[in-house]
């Protein structure tokens, strides 16, 4: 008789700080977790949901707790394995960057005896349990519990200079980077309408010297109270009836400026800018579940227990961006994570009990 397959305890999907953090806490718990980090693939390169998640896709990490500024090479050679080591960037010697931090994420979590998949979860049966998962390799793997931390990749325009000059002054994330160097005392560009993109030109008022925020139609789509606070702000200069047509820049500088193009047949213009930020929205990275798990009306899945990481599914858990269309930080995704390790590691037990 052929061997029967081994049933998983704790399959977790994604690879970003919610899933190396769930690694990592229910690996000291002895539960063997088995990590799907997604292919790499040009399909996900395009996509932006290759292994390590958004984080990868940065340069500078400046508000992770417990990195400060610093030359953390040294360590990184001792901490890293030497195989992975190898084919990462020159360390930039001035704190950690986001493939750094999820490379430290990545061994940590191994370190603990976690086992890593490379390839991508395409389709799940949470019909009954054990759960199955299937692989793009057509693998089926068994599982009594799962973590779901696929991420949400942030949208773009898909302007051939948008791609040119991300990390090099193109940003989905004022947050995460506005207080940066290169944009401190400088103008940059928003696009977007609405109150994400106020709230990130709002932030950015605090670092850069103007904020032109570029909207497609003569009002904003923003709630009226945020509404009102770009119109009064004195820092925010709002392009109306405008889109990116192009961001312009070099390579010795990265950003330099954008090319606004008018939705009403005005001529275009130019404006001087060291960064652009888009801000028209995330897109979670929920398809493969083709609906099997509920999920609000913007496609993030729903945590269906007040304070917990329950989803509809019993036995199914989710942490990080995919649950998260209000935070979307590094940070928050970990402690996310950390909470779906625990719920499952709770889950387990009770059943077993």
């Amino acid at each position: 008789m052929p061997e029967k397959s081994k049933v998983e305890k704790v399959v977790i999907i994604g690879s970003g700080p919610a899933g190396w953090t769930a690694a990592i806490y229910t690996a000291r718990a002895s539960l063997e977790p088995l990590v799907f980090e997604g292919a790499i693939t040009e399909e996900n390169r395009l996509a932006g949901t290759l292994p390590l998640g958004q984080l990868a896709l940065t340069t500078e990490v400046e508000n992770f707790p417990g990195f400060p500024a610093g030359d953390l090479e040294a360590y990184m050679d001792d901490s890293i394995d030497k195989s992975r080591r190898q084919i990462m960037a020159p360390h930039a010697k001035e704190g950690v960057s986001g493939p750094e931090l999820m490379e430290l994420m990545r061994q940590q979590a191994s370190n603990f005896g976690t086992r890593i998949i490379t390839d991508d979860i395409v389709e799940v049966d949470f019909d009954s349990h054990p759960f199955r998962l299937t692989a793009s390799s057509g693998e089926v793997t068994e599982a009594l519990c799962v973590i779901v931390a696929t991420g949400a990749r942030a949208n773009y325009l898909g302007l051939p200079s948008e791609e040119a000059f991300k990390n090099r002054g193109v940003s989905a994330c004022a947050v995460c980077d506005g207080a940066l160097p290169r944009f401190r005392g400088k103008p940059v560009v928003v696009v977007g309408g609405g109150d994400s993109a106020v709230e990130e030109a709002t932030f950015l008022t605090h670092f850069a010297s103007e904020v032109h925020l570029v909207h497609r139609r003569d009002q904003l789509r923003a709630s009226k109270i945020m509404a009102e606070r770009a119109l009064k702000s004195e820092k925010i200069n709002i392009h109306w009836n405008s889109e990116l047509g192009e961001v312009l820049g070099s390579d010795a500088d990265g950003v330099t400026g954008a090319r606004l193009k008018s939705t009403t047949g005005e001529p275009d213009r130019e404006v001087e800018a060291t960064g652009v930020f888009l801000a028209i929205g995330h897109t979670p990275n929920t398809a493969f579940l083709n609906g099997k798990l509920e999920m609000t009306p913007k496609k993030y899945l729903k945590w269906t227990v007040p304070f917990r990481t329950n989803t509809s599914v019993d036995g199914v858990f989710a942490a990080g961006d995919v649950a998260d269309d209000y935070y979307r930080q590094a940070v928050t995704a970990a402690g996310s994570g950390c909470m779906a390790a625990l719920d499952a590691e709770r889950w387990l037990a009770a059943r077993d009990g």
